[in-house]
């Protein structure tokens, strides 16, 4: 397998020693992606508004891989709150109207930067 770093100025850059995304030959393993404007280094407040940034920050990583947000097969969701878990649900939905890909979502207590959602993706080319 051949190994190759995936990196995209259209997500936020990685805060620790990690890469945005590792790619094989046909899969792309997408770190966690916070809700970070990779514009301004802003974060919503907002759950629902987190959601929609991380899945921006995912789909942009698979992007920059050749794919599209068709080819994620997997996601994860951190979020510390599971009572939130309808408004996230309801959010997460407009990325995969068809098709979805498998996912777990699990409950933490405390996330980087003080994040409320982070979100990571396995996509297939």
């Amino acid at each position: 397998m051949v190994k190759k770093i995936v990196s995209t100025p259209n997500a936020p850059a990685a805060i620790g020693p990690y890469s945005q995304a590792v790619a094989g030959e046909h899969t792309v393993y997408v770190s966690g992606q916070l809700p970070i404007n990779p514009q301004d280094n802003s974060m919503p407040a907002d759950v629902s508004d987190q959601v929609r940034q991380s899945m921006r920050n995912v789909i942009a990583v698979v992007e920059a891989a050749g794919g599209t947000a068709e080819n994620i097969v997997k996601c994860g969701l951190f979020i510390r709150d599971m009572s939130s878990f309808g408004q996230i649900n309801e959010t997460y939905q407009q990325f995969f109207r068809e098709n979805a890909p498998a996912r777990f979502v699990v409950e933490v207590s405390q996330l980087p930067k003080g994040a409320d959602v982070e979100i990571d993706a396995i996509a297939v080319l």
